[in-house]
């Protein structure tokens, strides 16, 4: 009887050593950081398909996407993710802010409502990540009241936190002061428009979530 257990032990310890690692992501931040360009940037390179569209309007991601199965592999390392593109976090949502963009009002009162409902969504899916990608935007000052809270968020659920400094490719960016602000996370500065130090980003993510 004790040789089957300590063999059914080594069988776990077999099953876990060869088990494929995996964890569900989501990507926050917000909006006009860079999510959305990031997931793109990520899942096109690892399955040649993207997760959705971009826009100058703040707010295009209202409803969470999800792509499955998406893997990365980088300096030794591999990780299986299922990635999840959330709506902008925002602490204030008017409709009249849509329609600076030249939105007539009906469909700015509409995306106003989307948005909301999209920030409570983001909120929820929290319950169900094994870690979290922060997108914020490196030419913005990282004191802000959203960049607190959600930060403040994840790390009361102790979610594993990689930040990715966005939009180095911009003159007046400054991942230095995103580092300084939040000390205690580790942090990429990337572009993920053109795809400045995405390897490195890579690299990371397989390394911080595998």
């Amino acid at each position: 009887m004790g040789i089957i257990k300590r063999l059914g032990l080594n069988f776990s310890w077999l099953k876990r050593l060869f088990k494929r690692k995996k964890a569900k992501i989501g990507i926050y931040g917000p909006p006009n950081a860079g999510k959305t360009t990031l997931a793109n940037r990520i899942v096109r390179d690892w399955t040649g398909d993207a997760m959705g569209s971009v826009s100058h309007i703040p707010h295009e991601t209202r409803r969470a996407r999800r792509r499955e199965d998406v893997t990365i592999v980088s300096n030794g390392s591999s990780v299986t993710l299922d990635i999840i593109d959330t709506p902008g976090i925002a602490t204030k949502i008017d409709f009249h802010d849509f329609m600076t963009f030249g939105l007539p009002e009906e469909e700015s009162k509409r995306r106003a409502k989307e948005a909301t409902e999209g920030v409570m969504e983001s909120v929820k899916w929290l319950e169900d990540l094994d870690g979290v990608i922060l997108v914020m935007d490196a030419t913005e000052d990282p004191y802000t009241q959203v960049n607190v809270v959600i930060i403040g968020n994840f790390e009361a659920r102790k979610l594993p936190i990689l930040i990715a400094a966005n939009k180095i490719d911009l003159p007046n960016s400054s991942p230095a002061r995103i580092q300084s602000a939040f000390p205690q996370h580790p942090l990429v500065p990337i572009s993920a428009l053109d795809g400045k130090n995405i390897d490195l980003l890579y690299k990371e993510i397989a390394e911080h979530f595998g």
